[in-house]
Protein backbone atom coordinates (compact mmCIF):
# COMPACT_ATOMS: atom_id res chain seq x y z
CA UNK A 1 0.00 0.00 0.00
CA UNK A 2 1.20 3.64 -0.32
CA UNK A 3 2.58 4.94 2.46
CA UNK A 4 1.00 2.68 4.84
CA UNK A 5 0.72 3.59 8.44
CA UNK A 6 2.21 6.78 7.88
CA UNK A 7 0.17 10.00 8.51
CA UNK A 8 -0.23 12.58 5.81
CA UNK A 9 -0.28 16.11 7.52
CA UNK A 10 0.82 19.68 7.57
CA UNK A 11 2.43 21.92 9.98
CA UNK A 12 3.21 25.77 10.68
CA UNK A 13 6.59 26.80 10.85
CA UNK A 14 7.88 30.41 11.12
CA UNK A 15 7.92 30.87 7.43
CA UNK A 16 4.97 28.61 6.54
CA UNK A 17 3.21 25.36 6.09
CA UNK A 18 4.59 22.59 5.09
CA UNK A 19 3.34 19.30 3.63
CA UNK A 20 4.60 16.24 5.24
CA UNK A 21 4.23 12.29 5.87
CA UNK A 22 4.65 10.98 9.40
CA UNK A 23 5.35 7.74 10.93
CA UNK A 24 7.25 4.68 12.61
CA UNK A 25 9.15 4.77 15.55
CA UNK A 26 12.98 4.99 16.93
CA UNK A 27 15.41 7.62 16.30
CA UNK A 28 14.00 10.24 14.50
CA UNK A 29 14.84 10.25 10.58
CA UNK A 30 14.00 13.21 8.17
CA UNK A 31 13.76 12.25 4.55
CA UNK A 32 14.27 15.01 1.78
CA UNK A 33 13.09 14.75 -2.02
CA UNK A 34 15.12 16.20 -5.25
CA UNK A 35 13.57 17.83 -8.27
CA UNK A 36 11.13 17.69 -9.74
CA UNK A 37 9.10 15.24 -7.18
CA UNK A 38 7.78 15.55 -3.53
CA UNK A 39 7.63 13.59 -0.51
CA UNK A 40 6.38 10.84 -2.24
CA UNK A 41 9.26 9.97 -3.49
CA UNK A 42 10.63 8.18 -0.50
CA UNK A 43 7.07 5.70 -0.28
CA UNK A 44 8.95 2.77 -1.10
CA UNK A 45 11.61 3.42 1.42
CA UNK A 46 9.76 5.28 3.84
CA UNK A 47 7.77 1.91 5.27
CA UNK A 48 10.60 -0.60 4.57
CA UNK A 49 12.09 1.95 7.69
CA UNK A 50 9.56 2.50 10.11
CA UNK A 51 10.05 -0.11 12.46
CA UNK A 52 13.43 0.92 13.44
CA UNK A 53 13.10 4.80 12.64
CA UNK A 54 10.68 7.80 13.05
CA UNK A 55 10.28 8.85 9.68
CA UNK A 56 9.74 12.36 8.65
CA UNK A 57 9.29 13.39 4.97
CA UNK A 58 8.33 16.74 4.38
CA UNK A 59 8.00 18.46 0.76
CA UNK A 60 10.65 20.75 0.36
CA UNK A 61 9.46 24.77 0.15
CA UNK A 62 8.53 25.62 -3.30
CA UNK A 63 7.12 22.16 -4.37
CA UNK A 64 4.32 20.08 -3.67
CA UNK A 65 1.62 21.00 -1.33
CA UNK A 66 4.37 23.20 0.61
CA UNK A 67 3.98 27.18 0.97
CA UNK A 68 5.94 28.55 -2.17
CA UNK A 69 7.54 32.09 -0.81
CA UNK A 70 7.19 34.81 -3.65
CA UNK A 71 10.04 35.18 -5.99
CA UNK A 72 12.39 37.89 -5.09
CA UNK A 73 15.94 39.36 -6.42
CA UNK A 74 17.82 37.72 -4.30
CA UNK A 75 16.70 34.22 -4.31
CA UNK A 76 17.24 34.59 -0.98
CA UNK A 77 13.70 32.34 0.26
CA UNK A 78 14.71 29.89 -1.64
CA UNK A 79 18.51 29.22 -0.96
CA UNK A 80 19.15 25.98 0.96
CA UNK A 81 19.79 28.07 3.78
CA UNK A 82 16.27 28.94 4.05
CA UNK A 83 15.50 25.10 3.47
CA UNK A 84 17.70 23.77 6.37
CA UNK A 85 15.90 26.34 8.47
CA UNK A 86 12.67 24.80 7.58
CA UNK A 87 14.36 21.07 8.01
CA UNK A 88 15.00 22.33 11.39
CA UNK A 89 11.60 23.92 12.70
CA UNK A 90 10.03 20.38 11.28
CA UNK A 91 11.70 18.33 13.39
CA UNK A 92 11.46 20.55 16.54
CA UNK A 93 7.69 20.10 15.60
CA UNK A 94 7.90 16.96 16.30
CA UNK A 95 10.49 17.13 19.60
CA UNK A 96 13.39 16.52 17.97
CA UNK A 97 16.35 18.70 18.08
CA UNK A 98 19.42 16.29 17.21
CA UNK A 99 17.96 13.91 13.95
CA UNK A 100 19.66 11.86 11.11
CA UNK A 101 18.92 12.80 7.26
CA UNK A 102 19.05 11.79 4.42
CA UNK A 103 18.98 13.81 1.27
CA UNK A 104 18.31 12.92 -2.65
CA UNK A 105 19.20 15.71 -5.33
CA UNK A 106 17.92 18.90 -4.48
CA UNK A 107 17.02 17.34 -0.60
CA UNK A 108 21.08 16.08 -0.25
CA UNK A 109 21.98 20.02 -1.19
CA UNK A 110 19.89 21.06 1.60
CA UNK A 111 21.41 18.25 3.91
CA UNK A 112 24.55 19.41 3.71
CA UNK A 113 23.96 23.05 4.14
CA UNK A 114 21.99 21.86 7.21
CA UNK A 115 25.38 20.17 8.46
CA UNK A 116 27.02 23.15 8.05
CA UNK A 117 24.59 25.38 9.49
CA UNK A 118 23.65 23.40 12.27
CA UNK A 119 26.00 20.74 12.96
CA UNK A 120 24.85 20.17 16.46
CA UNK A 121 21.45 19.03 14.98
CA UNK A 122 22.43 16.70 12.52
CA UNK A 123 23.41 12.75 13.86
CA UNK A 124 24.00 11.39 10.43
CA UNK A 125 24.03 12.71 6.84
CA UNK A 126 23.38 10.83 4.36
CA UNK A 127 23.55 11.90 0.44
CA UNK A 128 21.96 10.47 -2.87
CA UNK A 129 23.26 11.19 -6.19
CA UNK A 130 25.32 14.57 -5.45
CA UNK A 131 28.54 16.26 -5.64
CA UNK A 132 28.60 19.43 -3.64
CA UNK A 133 27.01 22.18 -5.70
CA UNK A 134 29.93 24.50 -5.44
CA UNK A 135 31.79 21.55 -6.99
CA UNK A 136 29.42 20.95 -9.75
CA UNK A 137 29.86 24.84 -10.85
CA UNK A 138 33.26 25.04 -10.55
CA UNK A 139 34.32 22.16 -12.80
CA UNK A 140 32.29 22.58 -15.38
CA UNK A 141 33.22 22.16 -19.15
CA UNK A 142 31.18 21.32 -22.31
CA UNK A 143 30.31 17.70 -21.22
CA UNK A 144 29.21 18.41 -17.82
CA UNK A 145 27.13 21.84 -18.72
CA UNK A 146 24.99 19.50 -21.24
CA UNK A 147 24.42 16.74 -18.70
CA UNK A 148 23.22 19.55 -16.27
CA UNK A 149 22.13 21.90 -18.92
CA UNK A 150 18.98 22.04 -16.77
CA UNK A 151 20.77 24.21 -14.00
CA UNK A 152 21.57 26.81 -16.60
CA UNK A 153 18.34 27.11 -17.81
CA UNK A 154 16.01 27.16 -14.82
CA UNK A 155 17.83 29.86 -13.73
CA UNK A 156 17.10 32.20 -16.15
CA UNK A 157 15.84 35.35 -15.76
CA UNK A 158 11.86 35.13 -14.08
CA UNK A 159 9.32 34.41 -16.28
CA UNK A 160 10.97 32.88 -19.16
CA UNK A 161 11.88 29.17 -17.99
CA UNK A 162 8.35 28.93 -16.22
CA UNK A 163 6.49 29.92 -19.03
CA UNK A 164 8.21 27.45 -21.43
CA UNK A 165 7.68 24.31 -18.67
CA UNK A 166 3.96 25.62 -17.91
CA UNK A 167 2.67 25.40 -21.69
CA UNK A 168 3.78 21.84 -21.74
CA UNK A 169 4.14 20.39 -17.82
CA UNK A 170 3.39 16.89 -18.38
CA UNK A 171 5.56 16.76 -22.05
CA UNK A 172 8.46 18.23 -19.66
CA UNK A 173 8.05 16.46 -16.97
CA UNK A 174 8.41 13.10 -18.92
CA UNK A 175 11.57 14.46 -20.48
CA UNK A 176 13.11 16.28 -17.97
CA UNK A 177 12.40 12.79 -15.72
CA UNK A 178 13.08 10.38 -18.41
CA UNK A 179 16.46 8.48 -17.75
CA UNK A 180 16.45 5.75 -20.32
CA UNK A 181 13.15 4.35 -19.00
CA UNK A 182 9.98 5.98 -19.36
CA UNK A 183 8.44 7.65 -15.94
CA UNK A 184 5.55 5.43 -15.93
CA UNK A 185 8.31 2.28 -15.80
CA UNK A 186 9.89 3.92 -12.35
CA UNK A 187 7.14 6.05 -10.50
CA UNK A 188 4.37 3.98 -9.13
CA UNK A 189 1.15 5.83 -10.65
CA UNK A 190 0.74 7.26 -6.92
CA UNK A 191 3.64 8.70 -6.76
CA UNK A 192 3.34 9.92 -10.66
CA UNK A 193 0.02 11.35 -10.28
CA UNK A 194 1.64 13.84 -6.93
CA UNK A 195 4.28 15.09 -9.26
CA UNK A 196 1.94 15.82 -12.24
CA UNK A 197 -0.10 17.92 -9.71
CA UNK A 198 2.78 19.57 -8.81
CA UNK A 199 4.03 20.13 -12.24
CA UNK A 200 0.83 21.21 -13.27
CA UNK A 201 0.77 24.81 -10.30
CA UNK A 202 2.36 27.57 -11.60
CA UNK A 203 3.40 28.14 -8.59
CA UNK A 204 5.57 25.18 -8.16
CA UNK A 205 7.10 25.92 -11.38
CA UNK A 206 8.11 29.29 -9.93
CA UNK A 207 9.61 27.62 -6.86
CA UNK A 208 11.41 24.97 -8.68
CA UNK A 209 12.95 27.42 -10.79
CA UNK A 210 13.79 29.59 -7.95
CA UNK A 211 15.48 27.14 -6.18
CA UNK A 212 18.10 27.27 -9.49
CA UNK A 213 18.54 30.46 -9.29
CA UNK A 214 19.15 30.80 -5.69
CA UNK A 215 21.73 27.71 -6.42
CA UNK A 216 23.93 29.94 -9.00
CA UNK A 217 23.79 33.00 -6.48
CA UNK A 218 23.19 32.98 -2.86
CA UNK A 219 23.84 29.37 -2.68
CA UNK A 220 27.24 29.77 -4.50
CA UNK A 221 27.86 32.74 -1.92
CA UNK A 222 27.03 30.45 1.22
CA UNK A 223 29.49 27.47 -0.15
CA UNK A 224 32.04 29.73 -1.05
CA UNK A 225 32.11 31.69 2.53
CA UNK A 226 32.03 28.08 3.89
CA UNK A 227 35.13 26.69 2.22
CA UNK A 228 36.92 29.85 3.07
CA UNK A 229 36.02 29.80 6.76
CA UNK A 230 37.18 25.90 6.59
CA UNK A 231 33.38 24.04 7.74
CA UNK A 232 32.85 21.33 6.75
CA UNK A 233 30.62 18.02 7.58
CA UNK A 234 31.55 17.06 10.80
CA UNK A 235 29.13 13.90 11.28
CA UNK A 236 29.53 10.53 9.56
CA UNK A 237 28.58 10.95 5.83
CA UNK A 238 26.85 8.10 3.66
CA UNK A 239 27.83 9.14 -0.24
CA UNK A 240 25.72 7.14 -2.24
CA UNK A 241 25.01 7.19 -6.11
CA UNK A 242 23.19 5.73 -9.22
CA UNK A 243 25.89 3.76 -11.21
CA UNK A 244 24.11 4.46 -14.05
CA UNK A 245 23.38 7.92 -13.70
CA UNK A 246 25.93 11.11 -14.15
CA UNK A 247 27.44 11.50 -11.15
CA UNK A 248 29.98 8.84 -11.01
CA UNK A 249 30.51 9.56 -14.97
CA UNK A 250 32.39 13.02 -14.14
CA UNK A 251 33.63 12.42 -10.24
CA UNK A 252 34.58 9.83 -7.64
CA UNK A 253 32.14 11.12 -5.50
CA UNK A 254 33.47 9.60 -2.26
CA UNK A 255 37.14 11.13 -2.73
CA UNK A 256 35.65 14.68 -3.95
CA UNK A 257 33.36 14.22 -0.48
CA UNK A 258 36.14 13.55 1.42
CA UNK A 259 37.39 17.12 1.09
CA UNK A 260 34.09 18.25 2.36
CA UNK A 261 33.64 16.06 5.67
CA UNK A 262 36.28 15.92 8.24
CA UNK A 263 34.51 13.06 9.88
CA UNK A 264 33.67 9.27 8.21
CA UNK A 265 33.05 9.18 4.80
CA UNK A 266 31.59 5.63 3.14
CA UNK A 267 29.38 5.07 0.41
CA UNK A 268 29.12 3.35 -2.75
CA UNK A 269 27.55 2.90 -6.34
CA UNK A 270 23.55 1.58 -6.67
CA UNK A 271 22.60 -0.24 -9.63
CA UNK A 272 19.90 2.48 -10.53
CA UNK A 273 19.96 5.84 -12.54
CA UNK A 274 19.00 8.67 -10.51
CA UNK A 275 15.77 7.59 -9.04
CA UNK A 276 18.29 5.73 -6.30
CA UNK A 277 14.73 5.44 -3.79
CA UNK A 278 12.40 4.47 -6.04
CA UNK A 279 14.45 2.17 -8.68
CA UNK A 280 16.09 0.12 -5.68
CA UNK A 281 14.26 0.53 -2.36
CA UNK A 282 15.60 -1.89 -0.98
CA UNK A 283 19.34 -1.79 -1.51
CA UNK A 284 18.63 2.25 -0.22
CA UNK A 285 17.01 0.98 2.71
CA UNK A 286 19.92 -1.79 3.79
CA UNK A 287 22.33 0.77 3.13
CA UNK A 288 20.48 3.40 5.56
CA UNK A 289 19.74 0.53 8.27
CA UNK A 290 23.41 -0.22 8.34
CA UNK A 291 24.47 3.44 8.03
CA UNK A 292 22.30 4.92 10.52
CA UNK A 293 22.03 2.18 13.13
Amino acid sequence: MFFEGFMLAEIPTPEGPIRLRHGGSGPPLLLLHGNPQTHVSWHRVAPLLARHFEMVCPDLRGYGGSFKPPARADHAPYSKRAMAGDAVAVMRHFGHRRFLVAGHDRGARVGHRLALDHPQAVERLAVLDIVPTIENFERADTARALAYYHWFWFAQPHPIPEMVISAASEVWFRAHTSRGKSPDAVFAPEALADYLAAARNPDMVRGMCEDYRAAVGIDLEHDRASRAAGLKVACPLLVLWGEKGKVGRFDDPLALWGQYASGRVEGGPVDTTHYLAEEDPEAIADWFLRFFR
